[in-house]
């Protein structure tokens, strides 16, 4: 699998519940959000997995990524951004 870690968000499409065990995922905090739009920038690198919604994420000078439901999101430390949520997000998170 291709990633630029620095700069790049990794989105892992539906992965495995073995994979999502090995990463506690269902320890991890939950985070809600209704359909906005709004700018954000990341202090740390975030890990997330989507329980519900649809969002477009668009770097700041970078391509437009589409994630939602099932997909496990690697955000780069220092990304800025914007988020287009289309269908709200109930997501697990982890930063660091």
């Amino acid at each position: 699998m291709e990633t630029k870690q620095t700069t790049a968000i990794k989105v892992e499409r539906q992965p495995s519940q073995a994979r999502l065990n090995q990463l506690g995922v269902s320890k991890w905090p939950i985070w809600t959000k209704e359909v906005s739009e709004f700018p954000w920038t990341y202090d740390d690198e975030e890990t997330c997995y989507f329980l519900e919604g649809d969002v477009i994420v668009t770097p700041v000078g970078g391509e437009p990524v589409q994630m939602g439901k099932g997909d496990l999101v690697t955000f780069p430390a220092r990304m800025s951004c914007t988020w287009k949520i289309n269908l709200d997000v109930r997501k697990h998170y982890r930063f660091g």
